[in-house]
């Protein structure tokens, strides 16, 4: 069973699209980051840079639970364990690892703030604008050729395409029209009609918002608070009384959860 720690954002549902794919057994954990959830002790356990997604795998290696953030790292996991969607041969191997990383080293951060200053800054700055728009739409064009001659961006369908694909279905956010862009379009599309996709989609889609937030969502998702809150309380030592587990032993049963 894994764990899924998710809120679904482009970033989150990189890994409810693998999970589906995969047909691994998962359960959801919401982490509600427009009202502060991500700061919480219990979730900073598990990842201490307080975002989405995270995995715990409860089965991890030699069988004991194995926490994960950072969405290329657990794409690359989920992999590595299942032996699906990211190839065993070298060269294919790092062909989809060289796209996995232009997803997470430039898909993400610059189509995130592009949609950061069209769609979440208090007031319009034309400068940030113009330079992460533009930024954005070079990526598209790289894409772009690339599938012009194959199918998917590392040949065949993989960990890669589920990174980047959720990004793309925000582009309304980013002011982009994919029929500028006549491969991207081919290969999204195809991409959404896959059943595994759907369903990955539905996960907590009713609580989705992208976009124009709430002060509250403002101050927990770019706040001065999120300076404090994710520092750790200082740890009061407990009478030697108390029996309670040490070192490794008590990790993993922090990261254990009832089945």
């Amino acid at each position: 069973m894994i764990d899924l720690y998710f809120w679904p954002t482009p970033n989150g549902q990189k890994i409810p699209i693998m999970l589906e794919e995969c047909g691994l057994e998962y359960r959801v954990k919401p982490v509600n980051m427009l009202r502060g959830e991500q700061f919480k002790p219990a979730f900073l356990r598990i990842n201490p840079n307080n975002k989405i997604p995270a995995i715990v795998d409860q089965d991890g290696p030699g069988g004991e639970p194995l926490a994960l953030f950072e969405s290329g790292a657990i794409l690359q996991y989920l992999g590595e364990k299942t032996g699906r969607f990211l190839p065993r041969e070298r060269r294919a191997r790092y062909t989809v690892l060289q796209w996995l990383t232009f997803q997470v080293a430039n898909v993400g951060p610059m189509f995130g703030q592009c949609g950061h200053f069209l769609g979440y800054a208090p007031r319009k700055i034309q400068y940030a604008i113009d330079r992460y728009r533009n930024e954005t739409l070079r990526l598209y064009g790289v894409m772009d050729r690339r599938l012009k001659s194959v199918e998917y961006l590392a040949g065949k369908y993989s960990i890669a395409d589920m990174a980047t694909w959720p990004w793309v279905r925000v582009r309304w956010l980013h002011r982009i029209d994919l029929a500028e862009f006549p491969h991207v379009q081919r290969w999204y599309e195809a991409i959404g009609a896959r059943p595994a996709v759907q369903r990955a989609l539905e996960v907590l889609a009713k609580r989705e918002k992208i976009g124009n937030p709430d002060a509250k969502a403002r101050e927990a998702l770019f706040g001065r608070s999120q300076l404090t809150q994710s520092r750790r309380p200082r740890r009061v030592a407990a009478p030697a009384s108390a029996g309670r587990p040490k070192g490794r032993r008590a990790d993993k049963a922090a990261l254990r959860t009832p089945r």
